[in-house]
């Protein structure tokens, strides 16, 4: 029999413990988004004027870069402090932060007012955003996959990993109805300034509602166990992480190389190749970014509920292979330059994105022990952030400065899907796993699950 802890929470609190991850997690990624929309569509003129307009772009997506240098150092100490303290702190913390940021940056001066101190201020407030982000994606997953119960992890899991779309399809939004309503000149001189300014009150609707969460009864019942065991709680959580789980922090971060890389060439760098090679207007690749974004959120808990049914490992695996296959086509339909193949290369792309994205909140969860979750998951996500996101679209808009096409970025985004392929690959099976029998490996074998903490139908694994 499940543990009091594990077991299943009454119909009305799950939900609301998903709202509560879900609209957190919205609204920061709404303003990580924001920001790589605005870089692509009108940061080079803002705070890179004396740039040509396509090393202008590189360089603001070098600013767009940085804020994914900062979310491993903020999974080190929101995991840190997140498997001493709790999740619920760190959460309330990381909203804050990010939403301070980006309401700060509708503030800056451009560069023709202030000269040099225009981009500092933007590179450092972005740092400030990643930083907060690097710690938000750990606490808001767990803090869903410790409430629920083992047989139905991956669907509920899979809600707050919609708050990427769902801030996508938000940010999207308000710069497409902006550059639908302002001329280009407005919008340059003061409407992008409008969506980053109501990241304020998003901030304030999404900490009511996160406030009124309870703590993971995982993590508590493991404190007080830790506690009638007269044990201290785990003074660094990332050697322990390093120490026990390595091999776990590893897949983690080869399963998101896929993952991670896709969805920016397909989310952000598409807004510069659609209208500097394919011709078509901003409006129009933002409308069809609008669109798979929707349909994105749709299918990441239809996946979530498939892993549930059929394992993560499949799932995934479909996922990856999938994202692969579909590169060239992908830049074969953007080439034509009609909305319609546009619309249909964005979602197709990003439903395959979705099929590795949803399992991964259960996924990462199961991998770790309750003490150290919050670090393992964090770590092996945001460092994989370094080597994927961040320089994806920089890495993507060289390509297409230095050879004119789309072949060799094609080519990157399936590299990434065969290493994530082969990570995902070798990994163990976690479906079904109870979380508070996941103990950490000793230095010669694998995690362990006791009999008495298994889930009644959940077999070994």
């Amino acid at each position: 029999m499940a543990s009091p802890a594990t077991a299943p929470p009454t119909p009305a609190k799950l939900p609301r413990i998903v709202a509560a991850s879900l609209i957190g997690t919205t609204i920061e990624w709404y303003d990580f988004f924001l920001y790589g929309s605005a870089a692509a569509l009108v940061f080079n003129s803002v705070f890179f004027p004396d740039s040509d307009p396509l090393v202008g772009t590189l360089l603001a997506f070098l600013t767009y870069a940085v804020g994914f240098a900062a979310r491993p150092l903020g999974a080190l100490v929101f995991g840190h402090y997140g498997d001493r303290l709790g999740r619920k702190k760190l959460l309330v913390l990381s909203l804050l932060m990010m939403g301070g940021a980006t309401f700060a940056i509708g503030l800056l001066p451009s560069y023709a007012s202030v000269g040099a101190a225009a981009p500092v201020l933007l590179t450092v407030l972005r740092l400030v955003q990643g930083f907060a982000l690097g710690g938000e994606w750990g606490g808001a997953v767990l803090l869903v996959s410790e409430h629920g119960d083992a047989r139905r992890r991956g669907f509920w899991a899979s809600w707050p990993q919609t708050g990427a779309p769902a801030g996508q399809l938000l940010a999207t939004g308000v710069l497409s109805l902006l550059t639908a309503t302002v001329t280009n000149d407005a919008f340059g001189a003061w409407g992008w300034r409008i969506p980053f300014l109501l990241s304020g009150v998003l901030v304030g609707v999404g900490l009511w509602i996160r406030l009124s969460v309870d703590e993971s009864p995982v993590f508590r019942e493991a404190l007080e166990r830790a506690e009638a065991h007269k044990e201290e709680a785990e003074k660094l959580p990332l050697v322990s992480v390093l120490r026990y789980h390595w091999r776990d922090v590893l897949v983690a971060m080869g399963a998101r190389m896929a993952e991670n890389i896709s969805y920016y060439v397909i989310t952000a760098f598409i807004l510069v190749y659609a209208t500097e090679s394919a011709g078509v207007s901003k409006q129009t690749a933002l409308n069809a970014v609008l669109i798979g974004s929707a349909v994105h959120f749709v299918v990441i808990p239809a996946w979530g509920a498939l892993s549930d049914r059929f394992g993560r490992r499949p799932v995934y695996l479909l996922g990856a292979a999938g994202i692969g296959l579909w590169m060239f086509p992908f830049f074969a339909l953007v080439d034509t330059g009609t909305f319609v193949n546009l619309v249909l290369a964005v979602t197709v792309g990003l439903v395959l994105h979705g099929a590795m994205y949803a399992p991964q909140a259960a996924f990462f969860s199961e991998m770790f022990a309750t003490r150290m979750r919050y670090s393992g998951a964090s770590i092996g996500a945001q460092f994989a952030s370094v080597a994927a996101g961040a320089p994806a679209p920089l890495i993507a808009t060289a390509l297409l400065a230095g050879t004119g096409g789309s072949t060799w970025i094609a080519l990157y985004v399936i590299a990434a899907a065969v290493l994530t392929l082969i990570a995902v690959g070798v990994a163990q099976e976690t479906r079904h796993r109870d979380l508070s029998s996941v103990e950490a490996n000793t230095a010669s074998g694998p995690k362990t699950e006791t009999a008495t903490n298994r889930s009644a139908d959940a077999p070994t694994v």
